[in-house]
């Protein structure tokens, strides 16, 4: 399993990599937006137009964009050689004798749990489609807007709903300090920086943040359809845990890689085929790196059970 698993993860790393140009290319090289472009300005934009208080000066969805891009970039930047070891390092023991560590590297964590999410969602459209459920995203009427928002959304959210809604909390039951460093750097990586000794609160909070993201997504702005309620639970649900366990990085770049990876490679797609973006998602390519993503997400899934178990034996042949 281990040799395979470690190429799955690199080929996925590989198209994590190659989405930030071709991303980049999508809003400023094509007609994503028929009669707008990177232009537009951000104030004529649904969420701006019924403020009491416009912005002061010029700023376009392309300027907006770039910026949000640039963090993402950071943040891939940092997650390939971190915590322990970079992402090759991690991925060598695997490719040489088979062993299998996946929490030396951030982005090996990402790429592992990104999978993981993909097979979970894959699963609940699958039975909810058997009850005539449907998961629709909110109407738009406009690819380039639609693009834009996502790209923003995971950054936005995860600050929000696991920063903030997950992280103060646990900061406020578990800390024994004050001072605004620590509080900084608990809620970037609550496990590293808090001394947690009962998880079972820290999960409950988990869930109930969890089910206020599914709830978000079908209750507010430009609501999904009804369907989109269990996914995106169940999708907070993970999000969190990875946020609790691993930081706000882990966290904000797997829901990134739902978001902006995904649909950048189907926006390119649909431009360069001259197709609508649902058509895109049944071509050839977005086929193939979404068996890609189940397959991965399988293996990762296994690999999870597997450690468990080998744990729990462990710690029994310790007594």
């Amino acid at each position: 399993m281990g040799i395979p698993y470690s190429a799955l993860l690199s080929v996925i790393f590989g198209m994590m990599l190659l989405s930030f140009p071709i991303g980049m290319f999508v809003v400023f090289n094509t007609d994503i937006g028929d009669e707008i472009n990177f232009e537009y300005p951000i104030d004529q934009l649904d969420v701006f137009t019924n403020m009491e208080y416009q912005i002061p000066f010029d700023v376009t969805i392309g300027d907006i964009f770039v910026i949000v891009w640039s963090v993402y970039a950071i943040l891939f930047a940092i997650s390939m050689f971190g915590p322990k070891s970079g992402f090759l390092q991690t991925l060598s023991p695997i490719l040489s004798h088979g062993k299998i560590i996946l929490h030396a590297n951030y982005l090996v964590s990402i790429t592992k749990w990104f999978s993981i999410l993909i097979l979970v969602s894959a699963i609940i459209t699958f039975v909810q489609d058997g009850f005539g459920i449907q998961t629709l995203p909110p109407p738009t009427d406009n690819d380039l807007i639609l693009f834009f928002h996502m790209t923003l959304a995971p950054l936005f959210e995860e600050i929000g709903f696991r920063a903030l809604l997950i992280g103060i909390p646990i900061f406020v039951i578990y800390s024994h300090k004050s001072s605004a460093k620590h509080f900084l750097k608990s809620l970037w990586s609550p496990t590293q920086n808090l001394h947690i000794y009962d998880s079972k609160k820290v999960m409950v909070l988990i869930v109930i943040v969890g089910v206020l993201f599914g709830f978000a997504h079908i209750a507010t702005g430009e609501p999904w359809s009804e369907g989109k309620f269990a996914q995106a639970s169940l999708s907070g649900i993970i999000l969190g845990w990875l946020y609790f366990r691993v930081g706000l990085l882990s966290a904000i770049l797997v829901h990134w890689a739902t978001n902006y990876f995904i649909f950048s490679f189907a926006h390119f797609v649909s431009q360069i085929n001259e197709i609508t973006i649902d058509a895109a998602f049944y071509h050839p390519l977005i086929n193939t790196m979404e068996i890609l993503f189940l397959i991965s997400g399988v293996l990762s899934v296994s690999i999870l059970v597997a450690n468990y178990f080998n744990s729990k034996i462990e710690s029994k042949l310790e007594i």
